[in-house]
């Protein structure tokens, strides 16, 4: 297993972040690695979702769980990776901080780049926690 973990303050209010974060719609325009999101079935704060990746583009089948204004936990389910990715908010005197964890193991073929592909996914990660917070920040 990779395990990848970053954190974030974000100088904004948690509902503003959690606004921005949990539009699992948008996931692409804040996650690159995420070309597509595709929901196949929503059912109260559970998403089963089909998602096109960066890799060769791939896909991915996952299970989100929104917890609103807690975190979100994704369950990687098939694909080139499994396991999770967990994105927990909370409030810090007015400004809040954002914490992810992934937890993956890569399958098949692309297990022979797991260094390469932990890099991408952690640098991925603190480019998508700058434009969230770019977004949050703003008035």
């Amino acid at each position: 297993m990779v395990r990848i973990e970053t954190s974030r303050e974000i100088n904004a209010p948690l509902e503003k972040v959690w606004s921005v974060a949990s539009d699992m719609d948008n996931e692409p325009k804040y996650w690159h690695g995420t070309k597509s999101v595709k929901n196949l079935k929503v059912d109260g704060n559970t998403i089963n979702r089909e998602v096109i990746i960066a890799f060769k583009n791939s896909k991915c089948m996952e299970t989100v769980v929104l917890n609103p204004k807690k975190s979100i936990d994704i369950q990687i389910t098939e694909g080139p990776m499994k396991g999770s990715k967990v994105i927990t908010i909370s409030d810090i005197g007015g400004k809040t901080k954002v914490d992810v964890v992934w937890d993956i193991k890569l399958t098949g073929m692309m297990s022979m780049f797991t260094g390469m592909v932990k890099g991408h996914i952690e640098q991925g990660t603190k480019d998508a926690l700058e434009r969230i917070s770019a977004d949050a920040e703003k008035n």
